[in-house]
């Protein structure tokens, strides 16, 4: 009888089983170990965070936020929202997250002044600013933006700036005589002039030279490698939608943002040609050190502060990673926030050619190009003008922060939760929990700006009625969130609004504007770096204007 032969592995074949059969078994028991943590976390949540009303989920991947992302009136749906919900809802989110958005002036006020300690940026925000700028002051959190921001403090001072108002001006004049000489050797006498272009160049002409006392001569024709960069951005809208897929889902799975797709080529390439523009000016400054600091008023320059601060004791040290970060985040500023907004105003005064003349003839009546003190104190219309339009059209339109620890935020109004209980007084908020912010949506809100808070109105600014006292709940820049708010207040913001009135005031003075197609001609968000406006039809970020010399 014959005994078939049993076969007996070999001892490396066995040991191969093993470890195939041990890696299976760890891999499920990290698998049973992160749903474990994945559900308690969201048990924890759910038991600690009060649940609110919102919205029905419209994508099982994405929630609301494609809605929001694709959306032209992104601010419309969070104010529709409120009028629904209350001034505290909860929206679905990508992946099964939730957020909370925020509408209440007392809940805001709250919120932000507990930003970068209670609140901070999400992962993905935080991998997105590191790339591009660096671990600078928008980056850092806690005591480092503390520190960070202490330190540059002394270089946006009135008196710093007052010092740099001539800048401004002299941006605004080269801008004027390149119109000129286009309009002159039109037949008809004027010119259509694509306007966001220039304020591009105004834009950044002026943070270099106030900035770091350099000329990127953009206004004398040169073409700035920086600036291909920025208009690169807006140029492929197909392009802009595919990064919203991807933006949306880092914000679940942060290492997403890592795909080379074009948008993150060029991130990279401008994070590059800043940082060697930054390198460069730091290298040029630190030889000229001697020089610049001999003096006080020197001390506060831009430049100065952040070479001092290299040397500094440990309560204002930066290092040379940090001096060049600061660099990037105030040349990415000083350029992408100031041209959108100055596009927009003229936007907004083509449009209304009335409020365009009554600013012309104030302006004109004032006389010689006022100085800074007096662009803050004595021209009121052109003041109501430029907050109109960072009130309407404010460069970044919401804010997301996670919560990094339990929080109780106080209501103004009551609200009603999920189960249909009304909440008097306050919510609450388990570590975790993503809250946001939809500053564009309360600085056009009916209910807190009034019936016509979608008009542009500059005149709202002028009478003492003029805003609402719900309005005046709000604890921003003049009642706005353009400038957010406590300890992430931009820190640019009086830089920022001199440099608007001034070159506004140039060219409103010197210049009559249209738009081309007419006052109706519609207006689109075009995704650039930033939401940036654009005449519907035009590639790129396209504004053309008609403008003509005002005589």
């Amino acid at each position: 009888m014959n005994i078939p032969a049993i076969p007996v592995p070999s001892p490396s074949s066995l040991w191969t089983t093993i470890c195939s059969v041990s890696a299976f078994n760890v891999g499920c028991s990290f698998a049973a170990l992160w749903a474990v943590v994945k559900f308690s976390r969201a048990l924890r949540w759910r038991l600690k965070t009060t649940q609110l009303r919102g919205p029905h989920r419209t994508s099982f991947i994405y929630g609301v936020s494609h809605d929001l992302a694709s959306s032209q009136d992104s601010d419309g749906m969070y104010e529709r929202w409120a009028t629904e919900y209350g001034v505290a809802y909860m929206i679905p989110s990508v992946l099964g997250q939730t957020r909370i958005v925020l509408c209440d002036p007392r809940a805001i006020a709250h919120f932000y002044a507990r930003d970068t300690w209670s609140y901070a940026h999400m992962p993905v925000a935080l991998a997105l600013l590191e790339t591009s700028i660096g671990r600078g002051l928008l980056w850092s959190q806690g005591e480092a933006h503390r520190r960070q921001r202490k330190a540059l403090t002394p270089a946006f001072s009135n008196a710093a700036i007052r010092k740099l108002t001539p800048v401004f001006y002299d941006s605004a004049y080269k801008a004027k005589a390149a119109w000129d000489a286009v309009i002159e050797t039109s037949k008809d006498g004027d010119a259509v002039i694509e306007v966001q272009n220039w304020m591009n160049h105004i834009s950044l002409d002026t943070i270099g030279i106030a900035g770091f006392s350099h000329d990127f001569g953009s206004l004398d024709g040169k073409r700035a490698s920086v600036t291909e960069v920025f208009d690169s951005f807006g140029n492929n809208q197909q392009a802009s939608a595919v990064n919203q897929i991807i933006l949306l889902l880092a914000s679940v799975f942060p290492i997403i943002i890592k795909i080379p797709t074009k948008r993150r080529n060029l991130t990279k390439k401008l994070s590059a040609i800043i940082g060697e523009i930054s390198n460069n000016l730091l290298i040029r400054s630190r030889r000229e050190k001697d020089m610049i600091m001999s003096g006080r008023d020197e001390e506060k320059s831009i430049m100065g502060l952040l070479i001092k601060s290299e040397s500094q004791d440990i309560e204002l040290h930066m290092s040379e990673e940090e001096v060049v970060a600061q660099m990037k985040v105030l040349l990415l500023a000083g350029y992408e926030t100031t041209s959108v907004s100055l596009t927009w105003a003229l936007i907004e005064l083509s449009r209304h050619p009335d409020m365009q003349t009554t600013l012309r003839e104030g302006l004109l009546a004032f006389g010689a190009d006022p100085t800074y003190d007096q662009l803050k104190a004595n021209l009121p219309y052109l003041d109501a003008v430029v907050h109109e339009i960072l009130r309407l059209h404010p460069p970044l339109g919401e804010f997301t922060r996670v919560a990094t620890a339990d929080d109780v935020i106080p209501l103004s109004e009551p609200v009603r939760t999920e189960s249909g209980r009304i909440l008097t007084d306050r919510i609450s908020i388990a570590k975790g929990t993503l809250v946001t912010i939809p500053a564009a949506a309360i600085n056009r809100s009916s209910a807190i700006w009034g019936p016509d808070a979608k008009e542009f109105k500059p005149d709202r600014w002028l009478n003492e009625d003029g805003i609402s006292a719900k309005a005046k709940e709000v604890q921003g820049h003049r009642h706005l969130l353009t400038f957010v708010d406590g300890p992430r207040t931009c820190l640019g913001k009086d830089f920022a609004v001199a440099e608007f009135k001034a070159v506004l005031s140039v060219l409103v003075k010197n210049f009559v504007f249209e738009m081309r197609d007419g006052p109706d001609t519609p207006i689109e968000l075009a995704r650039g770096m930033l939401p940036r406006p654009r005449v519907v039809g035009e590639d790129g970020i396209g504004v053309p204007l008609r403008v003509r010399r005002y005589e």
